[in-house]
């Protein structure tokens, strides 16, 4: 084996690292707090100090063929969208068939990571570990976080006046696990991201009234789309990629919007977002404008202060005698283990080349995998992720200079805002971040090649979903069934569907998608040049 690497969580970042690890002849070892793995998948009917926690009724949504380990498709049978159970199932025989369970120690907490007196020349890391009550230290030449970033809740008290006179009960939704509690109850749920929503539409079932406070609105989607299919099976492909890119800026905000508000008007739902061309995560949920429709979930703005039973919102109306509160407010990013100018080296703001390197380290030995977010699934972005950071530990890539990584953090700051507005995450389009990662590695598909050699793949790759096959099909770690993962991907997403077959099963039709999405640019296009 070759050099060490400490693993710092045994989520899906944390077993793609180590099967990257493996991949490039290092050796792993992986610490986890819990004695199972699945990190946030693994469901607890209670909240743990140090752990993701989820409620009980979550559903993936993101589809099971854009969010599956690259070379390692869900079986047949399996659902679109998944419960927590049904993914947690998953990242077991994952973990299991690619035999990784061996390099992870349970219940065991990493209280210290810092750099080792040699670091200089050896870039090496004194990690202190604990099990038991014992402490042990041990030098490792890389390490991988891997401990995600729902942990730490982010519980804004005080920005909410006259919250410590409330009589009523609140918690953060890290803590809210099922709705029957809160049977008959009147619930006030402030935050409007997909566990918000999920939690506020579960209560509406048993609460007497549910309201959700927004400061600035959503893009609210549903995860069934044109024609019936997975939303991310339509939505994230190479070309839409290439035409919202390609597009002038206000074509492609008026379309984007357009898109978002073809289910329902957000205006009439009070839910239109402030600034709706920005390309902010949307909240999924199926069911949310229905149960405002049926009066059992309501919307109002930002809270203005509280009283003793009672929000007073910014547009001076009030919900009255409120039982409990419940903030789906976010969560803050921690490292406690870990000293905090690392990865926030300039501003006391999250500085990191391309969401994964800190630039001023003096020796890229250590990677943050699993931070990024974006509308692609967090599954294939971690794996490609490791795979980057194994390559560079094992000194089979390099990482630019220090000046030059400063610079594309810098540019890459810009877009952000532009695209996604002031926030704390680290936000990226998903297909354009991919292709950066799989061009350090050699493993960004080569599209020009495809369409000379493979004609039928090309067309799939390019026009069909972004799926991770694509980026486990040439080049390093390449799998050998990629192209039929990628030619059959349809086949097993219509599969649990028709349990009841009538007639022939349909895929989208590329090419009429093409002729449609050409003409109607074109149309704006003549449009623009005529007026302008």
């Amino acid at each position: 084996m070759g050099k060490r690497v400490a693993i710092v969580g045994a989520g899906v970042s944390g077993l793609a690292s180590i099967r990257c690890c493996l991949e490039e002849g290092l050796e792993p070892t992986c610490f986890e707090r819990s004695n199972d793995i699945g990190g946030l998948w693994k469901f607890l009917d209670h909240a743990e100090e140090g752990r993701a926690s989820i409620y009980q009724s979550v559903f993936t949504n993101s589809s099971k063929e854009m969010m599956c380990f690259p070379d390692f498709p869900y079986p047949d049978d399996y659902p679109n969208y998944m419960h927590h159970s049904k993914l947690q199932e998953y990242i077991k025989t994952f973990a299991q068939k690619k035999n990784l369970l061996r390099y992870i120690q349970f219940e065991t907490l990493v209280s210290s990571i810092k750099k080792c007196p040699s670091f200089l020349v050896t870039g090496q890391w004194e990690v202190v570990s604990e099990k038991d009550g014992k402490q042990e230290s041990t030098i490792f030449d890389a390490i991988m976080i891997c401990s995600g970033h729902h942990v730490y809740p982010n519980l804004p008290t005080d920005s909410f006046p006259g919250l410590h006179q409330f009589q009523g009960h609140y918690l953060h939704s890290r803590d809210y696990k099922d709705p029957d509690a809160f049977t008959g109850k009147r619930v006030l749920v402030i935050g409007l991201g997909n566990s918000g929503s999920d939690i506020a539409v579960e209560l509406s079932r048993l609460a007497t009234q549910v309201v959700i406070s927004t400061r600035s609105g959503s893009w609210v989607m549903s995860r069934v789309w044109d024609n019936g299919y997975p939303w991310d099976m339509v939505y994230v492909t190479r070309f839409a990629s290439f035409l919202r890119n390609a597009l002038p800026s206000f074509v492609s905000d008026w379309l984007y919007v357009k898109k978002m508000n073809t289910w329902f008007k957000h205006e009439n739902f009070g839910l239109m977002p402030l600034n709706g061309s920005l390309r902010k995560e949307p909240v999924f949920n199926d069911e949310l404008p229905s149960r405002i429709l049926c009066g059992t979930v309501s919307i109002k703005p930002n809270v203005k202060e509280f009283t003793e039973t009672s929000a007073v919102f910014e547009d001076g109306t009030v919900f009255e005698a409120i039982d409990s509160i419940i903030f789906a407010t976010g969560y803050d990013y921690a490292y406690p283990f870990l000293d905090d100018s690392i990865i926030k080296s300039r501003n006391n703001e999250v500085t990191l080349f391309k969401g994964i390197f800190p630039p001023l380290m003096e020796k890229p030995t250590l990677a943050v995998i699993g931070l990024v977010q974006s509308l692609g699934a967090a599954i294939p972005t971690a794996d490609l992720q490791a795979r980057w950071a194994a390559k560079v530990f094992a000194n089979s890539c390099t990482l630019p200079t220090t000046n030059e990584m400063m610079d594309d953090i810098d540019e890459k700051m810009g877009k952000k805002l532009k695209w996604f507005g002031q926030s704390q995450t680290l936000q990226t389009d998903y297909i354009t971040y991919m292709d950066e990662l799989g061009s350090f590695i050699g493993a960004k598909p080569n599209i020009p090649w495809l369409f000379l050699t493979d004609p039928q793949l090309a067309l799939e790759v390019y026009f069909g979903p972004c799926s991770p096959y694509q980026f486990r099909l040439m080049g390093p770690g390449k799998w050998d069934g990629a192209r039929n993962a990628i030619l059959t991907q349809w086949d097993r997403t219509v599969k649990p569907t028709r349990m009841r077959a009538v007639g022939k099963a349909q895929r989208p039709q590329h090419f009429y998608n093409l002729l449609r999405i050409l003409s109607f640019s074109v149309l704006l296009l003549a449009v623009w040049l005529t007026f302008y």
